[in-house]
């Protein structure tokens, strides 16, 4: 361990010695962990708010809707197939809901209204329109108060569930519950707040009211055509089953033959996740580039500080082989001194990428986690920078003449 520990003592001293020259020499280094770190979070963030998002959905739930942009199979002749599909319709949503293998099915569709109570007025506040069910697929929980019935989805009550956000900015320290708000200018009595999960980008902070999907579609302007199911098999039914029974009422409903493709799509979260991680796969792409060029530009400055360490030192070299020292001893000393100056780079990328993803975590709505590994892998690519680029000044070093060195002046 003494040759490790002689070389990064001199490292050390050297960058005491020559700050301005070593802190160029780390900078590039520095920016290129720094972009490790940052992209690396932002990947590790998005990842970890998917899985939390699919995990409150329940491991076999699925997706049936009118078409999922994630297809393959479009036409270039026909840039929108989604055209010659059918809407999906409550009548469908309740046939799925009555086999056997289906646990129940939650339907979805959005617009945006104004919502006012007393002379409070907030524009286009999201409304979601579902079934009763809908509590089960988006964990979370609902204090105080409560989501509205089935009974009430049926008789197109005026009620509705506001999130917690939207409690926040209409009552303030007041309790929400039992109090009369206007949606779209008809009145509407509030019997729950939610209090949503931490969402993928910040989602829980937006306003939102749910309400009975009946009520929504009698009451509101929505886009028509747009609506979604998530469909929970039976506890005991394997995933895949339950698909090919909801495939197979879902054909036979709307009079498919054989041979003819689905007018829908069915859609499981693990096609969801391979879709989500073509694009990760693009940002690691994008994270390697960015990285390489500011590693290149630090490794340049090394291959730069190590030479004129070289020469500085030809002298002490020259003594150092002329009792005893061999090559590989000099080239292993100038190789710790290399990888140490871009360790020290890759603490300060390190830090500043760190500090970077608390930044973004914290006050913005981007998620960014920074798992260990992340660190780990950026030290040492930064010492390894050292390494490679620190190979041709080590071997000049342990190539010198010491007859030569010692004559050096």
């Amino acid at each position: 361990m003494t040759p490790i520990f002689e070389g990064v003592g001199i490292a050390l001293s050297s960058l005491r010695a020559h700050k301005m020259r070593a802190a160029l020499t780390i900078l590039g280094v520095a920016i290129g962990v720094t972009v490790v770190m940052v992209i690396g979070a932002l990947i590790s963030g998005f990842n970890k708010g998917i899985s939390d998002m699919l995990a409150s959905l329940g491991p076999k739930t699925f997706w049936v809707g009118r078409y999922w942009g994630g297809q393959n199979d479009q036409d270039p002749e026909d840039p929108n197939p989604w055209r010659r599909r059918p809407p999906i319709t409550v009548e469908e949503a309740n046939r799925l809901a009555q086999l056997p293998t289906i646990a129940f099915v939650v339907v979805d569709e959005y617009a945006s209204a104004n919502i006012e109570f007393e002379g409070h007025r907030m524009a286009a506040v999201g409304i979601r329109g579902r079934n009763a069910d809908w509590p089960k697929i988006e964990g979370g929980q609902i204090e105080p108060g409560r989501s509205f019935t089935h009974l009430e989805d049926a008789s197109n009550a005026h009620v509705a569930v506001i999130n917690s956000k939207l409690a926040e900015n209409l009552f303030g320290q007041r309790d929400p519950t039992n109090r009369r708000i206007k949606i779209g200018g008809l009145p509407y009595d509030v019997v729950g707040v939610y209090n949503p999960p931490p969402r993928l980008f910040g989602e829980s902070d937006r306003p939102e009211v749910m309400m009975p999907h009946s009520t929504f579609r009698k009451d509101l302007q929505y886009w028509p055509g747009w609506m979604d199911m998530f469909v929970v098999p039976q506890d005991s039914v394997p995933l895949q089953r339950a698909i090919d029974d909801v495939t197979m009422a879902m054909r036979t409903m709307r009079g498919l033959r054989p041979g003819q493709k689905n007018n829908f799509d069915a859609i499981t979260q693990e096609v969801y996740v391979q879709a989500i991680n073509s694009f990760t796969q693009v940002a690691r792409m994008l994270m390697v580039a960015l990285s390489m060029v500011g590693l290149i530009v630090g490794g340049i400055g090394v291959v730069a500080i190590m030479m004129i360490s070289v020469t500085e030192r030809t002298r002490e070299i020259g003594v150092r082989k002329a009792l005893g020292a061999l090559r590989r001893e000099i080239m292993w000393q100038f190789l710790v001194e290399a990888a140490t100056l871009t360790l020290v780079g890759g603490i300060v990328g390190m830090l500043f990428g760190w500090v970077i993803a608390f930044l973004l975590h914290n006050f913005t709505p981007v998620p960014a986690y920074v798992p260990l590994g992340s660190i780990v892998v950026a030290l040492l690519i930064a010492a390894a920078t050292g390494l490679v680029f620190g190979i041709y000044p080590a071997s000049k070093a342990a190539r010198l003449d010491p007859v030569e060195a010692l004559r050096y002046e």
